[in-house]
């Protein structure tokens, strides 16, 4: 894959929910090649392409993180703040979608530098609708840092 190319990273450990982020983006037609990881220890690895992607190129970043925050192995706070520590991720989008409204966690999840945090409806159908407008602004509307 090339630096250029729009990948959209999900990080989420519920299979049901990881089956319907992906099916609103495709059905929606955002074209985008669609990596999903179960936990915040994937999720870094695959960003700094070490451990099981260590294979894969480091420079192509995806172009948006939808991280949730209930994680095993590494939680999603501090999956943002070793994003946010380092100096080639920095920058890098990063939505928490979750299903916490706690506000700790929103709190939180600003203060170590998130871009958006929406939490998750119960809704399917407005579950479907989130995803949709997240994906239509993320990869068609947002014009990201060179």
């Amino acid at each position: 894959m090339s630096p250029q190319a729009k990948t959209i990273l999900v990080v989420e450990d519920n299979p049901d929910d990881q089956h319907l982020i992906t099916r609103a983006l495709k059905k929606n037609h955002v074209g985008n090649e669609i990596v999903v990881v179960g936990d915040g220890e994937q999720a870094l690895d695959y960003v700094f392409a070490r451990g099981a992607h260590a294979g894969r190129e480091a420079t192509a970043l995806p172009q948006v993180v939808l991280l949730d925050l209930r994680l095993p192995k590494v939680d999603g706070l501090q999956v943002l703040r070793q994003l946010r520590s380092d100096e080639r991720t920095r920058s890098l989008p990063v939505v928490i979608l979750t299903s916490s409204d706690e506000e700790r966690d929103i709190v939180e999840s600003y203060r170590f530098g998130a871009n958006s945090y929406i939490r998750k409806p119960v809704d399917f159908t407005e579950f479907m609708e989130a995803v949709r407008n997240l994906g239509l602004y993320w990869m068609l509307l947002n014009t990201p840092l060179p």
